[in-house]
């Protein structure tokens, strides 16, 4: 699914030149749970960034599911996006005005589907995560952990064969954490490759493969 090769990432500041990642070389395979762990400003962010074609490495190469997508034009990056990359975050980023069922809905419309398969897409995975029957309710009437599982149901209604999650449990109370991960591990076994970052080492050790960065590069 992924591979690396002397990846890095540089940024100027000033008159510095600082490496967020360096000479990184990794590969995951399909249908794994990755954990990507490490102290803040360590990488991981940077790491995320171009595993979601969100931003494009400095030097090295990048290949997503048969692609080099190391050079590649934003639109380009964007259609990548689209079509292979579902993404969680900490912060759930649903829209307060849209119902459960309308925020997993909004990026099925970018795909330019029919509005009955959208809507079929959409229900399944809500179904999927267990909210079929909160479908018709607003961010502010849901719990912090229906809420990111209505982000989880956006981020797979598309049915992307990666899911990226960065700390999805990081604003939750422990026990609705344990469902989130308990629900991304369900995704996983059903075949979905899943990469966690994550400064949770529970969450951590639920991964198959762990990846340690520190000071942008991939620690043994």
């Amino acid at each position: 699914m992924i591979n690396i090769r002397s990846l890095s990432k540089r940024y100027e500041m000033g008159n510095n030149i600082v490496a967020a990642l360096d000479d990184v070389s990794l590969d995951i395979q399909g249908g794994a749970l990755v954990s990507v762990t490490g102290a803040s400003g360590s990488g991981k962010t940077t790491l995320m960034n171009i595993l979601g074609c969100l931003d494009s490495p400095t030097e090295g190469k990048y290949i997503l599911d048969g692609e080099d997508v190391s050079r590649m034009s934003r639109r380009r990056l964007a259609a990548i996006r689209n079509r292979k990359i579902g993404f969680i975050f900490q912060g759930f980023n649903l829209i307060p005005t849209l119902t459960a069922r309308e925020n997993v809905l909004l990026p099925l419309i970018y795909r330019k589907t029919s509005v009955r398969v959208r809507e079929r897409l959409a229900d399944e995975a809500l179904e999927i995560v267990g909210l079929a029957h909160r479908a018709s309710h607003k961010p502010s009437e849901l719990s912090g952990g229906q809420q990111q599982r209505v982000a989880i149901a956006r981020a797979i209604a598309a049915k992307p064969p990666l899911i990226l999650a960065d700390e999805p449990c990081g604003s939750l109370d422990s026990r609705s954490g344990a469902d989130i991960m308990n629900t991304l591990r369900e995704l996983n076994s059903a075949g979905r490759t899943v990469v966690l970052i994550t400064h949770d080492e529970n969450a951590a050790k639920a991964a198959n493969q762990v990846i340690k960065i520190s000071d942008g590069k991939i620690v043994v």
